[in-house]
């Protein structure tokens, strides 16, 4: 019996690696006929180093969030995608994608870039994709060229 995903979930933070998995992502989900939910996670730790932080700030991370996503879900339909559909959400990316939001949508595979935008992040405690990969209870593949 060949593997088959139901259910696709892309890591998207508007990275040229998060574009790239994006490209899989919408391949292997017009592949297996599996719906394709696009997350961006706000990480909330940038605004807890703010004392009080500015609520500007906050609504344009999810104003850029919004449209970012809106941009993406046209672009999977466009390329074929059936079933697309977004979620912003907030906290750790590392934490919220990999267990909660793989497990809320019932997740079969987890696509992510290798890097992302956070580069003091990956140099002081390790990538988002690593932490997923090693923590999420399905397969996720990690997106590293451009070749789709």
């Amino acid at each position: 019996m060949p593997l088959r995903y139901n259910t696709i979930l892309v890591a998207v933070d508007g990275s040229d690696e998060a574009k790239r998995a994006l490209k899989k992502a919408t391949l292997l989900a017009t592949e297996h006929d599996a719906k394709l939910l696009i997350v961006h996670i706000i990480d909330t730790r940038t605004f807890a180093a703010v004392e009080h932080y500015d609520r500007l700030i906050f609504a344009e991370a999810e104003k850029y969030a919004e449209e970012m996503l809106l941009e993406y879900k046209q672009q999977a339909k466009s390329e074929g995608v059936a079933d697309v559909s977004v979620l912003i959400d907030y906290g750790s990316p590392k934490v919220k994608i990999g267990k909660d939001v793989a497990k809320k949508y019932e997740v079969d595979l987890i696509v992510t870039g290798a890097t992302g935008l956070n580069a003091v992040e990956r140099f002081l405690i390790g990538s988002v994709s690593e932490h997923i990969a090693r923590h999420a209870k399905c397969d996720v593949l990690i997106v590293r060229k451009d070749h789709v």
